[in-house]
């Protein structure tokens, strides 16, 4: 790797935890030279605009994620393990997460709500694609007798990742893993008794 490429992902990986502790809005260009320890024209050279380098971190950011969740799902055939090992990667995100600062996809959601229309579509790309993964998972599921025949996979979707980013983003508000903890057990005891066929 030339010594450009390292400093453009040195730029991106410090941006990424910058944007997500205190937000796009939040976070001025002296904050990011203070991050990567480069001057204006450094980090300039490297991107158009600070709209440029926070898309490019978001989307290293959710790469992170997307790895967590490569990782739980590896070697894992059955629905339930599967929604199980989705589960378990949030409830690190407290304590662990993959970029400082809680989840990526809710802080960029949330921020960029009305803010920011580029960066709310990459939020809501990134979204998708968890959303889909816990659909066709359930569906699969379903085929195979794994899942009960009643159960939603949309409902289920919707109710496992409003619940998950709910127990971050109250963990992150009081300081406390616990709530995420909560959270992921409930679910983890929900899946096993009223979702697993």
């Amino acid at each position: 790797m030339r010594d450009g490429e390292r400093t453009r992902e040195h730029i991106v990986e410090r941006a990424a935890a910058l944007f997500n502790q205190r937000g796009y809005s939040g976070a001025s260009m002296s904050d990011i030279m203070a991050a990567t320890g480069l001057q204006k024209g450094g980090i300039y050279r490297h991107f158009e605009s600070k709209e440029a380098l926070a898309l490019e971190a978001f989307d290293f950011a959710v790469q992170r994620m997307a790895e967590r969740f490569r990782a739980a799902l590896e070697g894992r055939e059955h629905a339930i393990d599967r929604l199980q090992a989705i589960v378990q990667v949030y409830a690190r995100l407290p304590v662990d997460p993959p970029v400082p600062g809680g989840c990526p996809i809710m802080n960029t959601a949330v921020e960029s709500d009305s803010t920011n229309p580029v960066l709310r579509d990459r939020a809501r790309q990134a979204m998708d694609g968890l959303r889909t993964l816990i659909r066709q998972t359930v569906k699969k599921g379903l085929a195979r007798d794994e899942v009960r025949p009643e159960v939603d996979a949309e409902g289920l979707a919707t109710l496992m990742i409003s619940a998950l980013e709910g127990g971050v983003m109250l963990s992150m508000l009081y300081d406390d893993p616990a709530h995420g903890v909560r959270t992921a057990e409930h679910l983890a005891h929900y899946l096993e008794t009223s979702v697993r066929g």
